[in-house]
């Protein structure tokens, strides 16, 4: 890929949107982009933490193993998104698995290189902190929802977050850009696949999700929150 084409690709990254060219011109120089194809992992959970990813295209599933092997989704991220968020201005390792939901042309930059430019660059470094900030609001939302929520709301919560993170406002509704099965959406909150299916369903004939022809969801945000107060 040619520079100019990796200098788009960055400047359409939320943390580098606001930065001149000048200003951009040492991050791509540092930068390469790669071809992933579906299923190939970008990381393994404990490998060495020596990259930062930035999505050009394609989707990528973020998620942890247990020692019996099963599965939990972190999350599913799309273009112009940042990962790992983990693991800036310390030694480690990557905390979980990194695994490609669709080809994708990935931008990928040496972490200590990245972090050099960081410190260099106070008001991206700001940036920086509050783009992590959000992911850790977003997981304690995560925690109370475990905590103070039964399964039903707890898949509430999970399908309204997803209109946000993995959906498109359609008119009055939200389309979600990814198809994530019932055990994908299962294994994001620790539920069983029959939970989710008998609960989508159930919306289904509430009308706050339709399903299109194509099999994608069109969730009525509004009306399935009204479910969290009955």
């Amino acid at each position: 890929m040619r520079l100019e084409d990796i200098e788009k690709s960055l400047s359409d990254v939320r943390l580098f949107k606001e930065l001149s060219s000048d200003e951009l011109a040492p991050i791509v120089e540092i930068a390469q982009s790669r071809f992933y194809k579906h299923k190939m992992y970008v990381f393994m959970q404990d490998d060495p933490l020596d990259r930062v990813f930035f999505i050009q295209s394609g989707k990528v599933k973020i998620y942890k193993t247990d020692f019996t092997g099963k599965e939990q989704i972190v999350s599913v991220l799309e273009p112009g998104e940042l990962f790992p968020h983990a693991g800036f201005f310390r030694k480690g390792k990557y905390p979980a698995y990194a695994e490609v939901m669709e080809d994708a042309n990935l931008i990928v930059i040496p972490i200590d290189k990245f972090e050099e430019i960081l410190i260099s660059n106070p008001e991206l470094c700001i940036k920086l902190f509050k783009v992590l900030g959000e992911k850790i609001i977003d997981l304690q939302a995560r925690l109370e929802a475990q905590v103070l929520h039964n399964t039903f709301e707890q898949i509430i919560l999970l399908l309204m977050r997803l209109c946000k993170t993995n959906g498109e406002k359609i008119g009055s509704k939200y389309k979600l850009t990814t198809q994530f099965t019932n055990r994908e959406l299962a294994n994001m909150i620790g539920t069983s696949r029959e939970t989710v299916s008998r609960t989508i369903n159930q919306l289904k004939k509430k009308k706050h999700i339709l399903q299109g022809e194509m099999g994608e969801y069109y969730i009525d945000r509004e009306s399935l929150q009204s479910e969290l107060f009955i």
